[in-house]
């Protein structure tokens, strides 16, 4: 079975040259959430996606899959 990654937070952390750590400090949450985040094993909800969004400056949409 192949499961389609539901975000893209990984790549544009990259893109936007930040980390984890980083976004993890900035929203007040572990590390650990955001690598979950990252690795599509949980999913921010839709309030804590718009603020990373705002966080990184770029559209919500450029975070998820289409």
């Amino acid at each position: 079975m192949n499961v389609r990654p539901l975000n893209r937070l990984k790549v544009v952390l990259v893109e936007k040259q930040r980390t984890s750590k980083w976004l993890a400090e900035q929203l007040g949450v572990s590390t650990v959430t955001v690598s979950k985040w990252c690795t599509n094993m949980h999913q921010p909800d839709l309030q804590t996606l718009a603020k990373i969004a705002d966080l990184l400056e770029c559209e919500k949409r450029e975070l998820i899959t289409e």
